[in-house]
């Protein structure tokens, strides 16, 4: 066992190595951040000075100060991670599951990475060619899943305007859409 936590100690130093030394070293974190996620050596591993280093969950891995962590944002890591790789994408949103029974981070860019993770995950399942040009950079991720189906398009409505509301839908529903809302909008049945 302890051969292995010296092990996930090392992959972890080499992360955190390659973190801090440019550009050279950031072209290998991906690969670095795919092992440790895959392998979950992030977990618990022992540094270089013998301390034993347990982490209940990714974002406390991440800002731990180097040797007991990388000593980063989550911000930085989404940004090294990208929406390119769907696999890294998963892992990293599975890791980031890992302890949510403790707070959760309610970073908003954040979400919107684990957001995308997902949605370029199932567009590697459901269609490949959006998610290839959403990674041609043809498309937004968004754009790619509302031309898949994975999601719907969306407006939002005032609630405290009818006028608003109305002129809202009108700009954007069909017209059939429309006429049956009226009409579902009218009936008295619930």
């Amino acid at each position: 066992m302890t051969d292995v936590l010296r092990r996930n100690a090392f992959l972890v130093d080499a992360l955190g190595s390659s973190m801090r030394s440019g550009d050279h070293g950031l072209k290998t974190v991906p690969g670095l951040l795919r092992k440790i996620l895959s392998e979950r050596s992030w977990r618990e591993f022992i540094t270089q000075r013998g301390l034993h280093v347990r982490h209940e969950r990714f974002v406390d891995f991440v800002q731990a100060p180097p040797l007991k962590g990388l000593g980063a944002t989550m911000e930085l890591i989404d940004r090294i991670v990208g929406r390119d790789d769907p696999e890294l994408l998963a892992l990293l949103r599975d890791a980031k599951r890992v302890g949510r029974g403790h707070r959760r981070d309610s970073d908003s860019e954040s979400l919107d990475s684990e957001t995308a993770a997902y949605t370029a995950t199932r567009l590697a399942a459901v269609a490949p060619d959006e998610l290839a040009a959403v990674q041609r950079g043809e498309k937004s991720i968004h754009a790619a899943a509302l031309a898949a189906g994975i999601r719907r398009r969306r407006v939002p409505v005032r609630l405290d305007s009818a006028e608003s509301a109305a002129k809202t839908l009108r700009a954007h529903m069909e017209p059939d859409e429309l006429q049956k809302l009226a009409r579902l909008l009218t009936s008295a049945e619930e």
